[in-house]
């Protein structure tokens, strides 16, 4: 059976094709009673609006792309409903896509998103995107870059200052008496990842007889956090580190179940560890984890603000805007908050 056309809706409501449309794009200029009949109409036609149709007449739609690094990751979660909350606020709607770190898939969404002709890009990127955005942007799509930095600052963005992050970290393992340190995370091709990586050894430079080694890990999930901390346990006690700073929290609780669940080392005593994003599990976790908390919504709800706003008007200059961590200490990290844990626990 064929669909509805908008002659139909017009013939059964006895009204022009052109007064059904002012109900579809301008209700405001109809008479309430000729809107009713023009809806109730559509409701007993069953009738379907074209969306793409109309897109294609105005030349973009009321969507907004988003994709991110890991749709596993809490972090991105929690990003990915700011950004539809404030995307609805406003009258928008936001399509998400996720790239797990692979090139293809991130540049598979830009076409996607540029052949539904979305009014903007919120990216996440796994490489430099800055050659694809600029061909988005001569279409007349926006695009914004969250939890990263534009490598020309041609692109606004809005991020966290993860080279700071990465020096509170080791600069807290430091000054809880630690001098092994180990960072775990990877690829270190990752933006996000070189730049915590960087921090903690620009930290670990300042203090003399502190070293600080690098396991890199395929990925930043949980199994490889977990295995990990597998391989650290198997090492000789002299050859392992007394802290680790994990480059995320999934790969941080996979080191706590790998060294302290399945290794039966003591979390903190043996070993002392520092996630990073202070995702919902960092608290709940066996022993809960310290971590570098970053402002995952509020990184969203900017993103999509700007990204509005550049959309409406192409001619504003590109904005930056870098939030600046928070360390926040439980009993990974401090014996101290460890024994009060136990103390409640028992």
């Amino acid at each position: 059976m064929a669909s509805a056309s908008v002659k139909d809706v017009a013939a059964l409501a006895q009204v022009s094709v052109g007064t059904v449309s002012n109900v579809l794009n301008r209700p405001e200029i109809v008479a309430p009673e000729t809107v009713e009949r023009v809806m109730s109409a559509m409701h007993k036609l069953s009738y379907v609006r074209n969306e793409a149709a109309r897109q294609l007449r105005l030349g973009h739609s009321q969507a907004l792309g988003l994709i991110t690094l890991s749709g596993g990751n809490p972090f991105f979660t929690d990003l990915t409903t700011a950004a539809e909350d404030a995307a609805a606020e406003a009258g928008y709607s936001v399509i998400v896509g996720n790239s797990n770190d692979r090139r293809d898939r991130e540049a598979g969404y830009l076409g996607l998103f540029e052949e539904l002709r979305v009014r903007g890009v919120l990216l996440s990127p796994v490489g430099d995107p800055a050659a694809r955005l600029r061909q988005l942007r001569e279409r007349g799509i926006a695009a914004v870059l969250v939890d990263r930095v534009s490598s020309d600052d041609s692109f606004s963005s809005v991020s966290v200052d993860d080279v700071a992050g990465g020096a509170l970290a080791a600069a807290h393992l430091i000054q809880s008496g630690r001098s092994r340190l180990a960072f775990v995370g990877g690829p270190l091709q990752i933006r996000q990842v070189s730049d915590r990586l960087a921090g903690a050894r620009g930290e670990v430079a300042k203090h003399p007889g502190v070293t600080l080694e690098v396991v890199p890990v395929e990925a930043l999930t949980v199994q490889e956090g977990r295995r990990a901390g597998e391989a650290l346990v198997r090492r000789p006690p002299a050859r392992r580190p007394d802290a680790v700073f994990a480059a995320n929290d999934l790969v941080a609780v996979g080191l706590l179940q790998g060294l302290f669940i399945n290794g039966r080392l003591a979390i903190p005593e043996d070993i002392a560890l520092v996630g990073y994003d202070d995702i919902m599990f960092a608290s709940a976790s066996v022993v809960p984890l310290t971590s570098v908390r970053q402002p995952s919504q509020l990184i969203g709800r900017t993103g999509v603000e700007i990204l509005i706003e550049e959309s409406q008007n192409p001619a504003l200059e590109p904005r930056h805007v870098l939030y600046q961590p928070q360390l926040v200490v439980r009993a990974s990290s401090s014996a101290a908050d460890r024994d009060a844990v136990s103390r409640v626990a028992h």
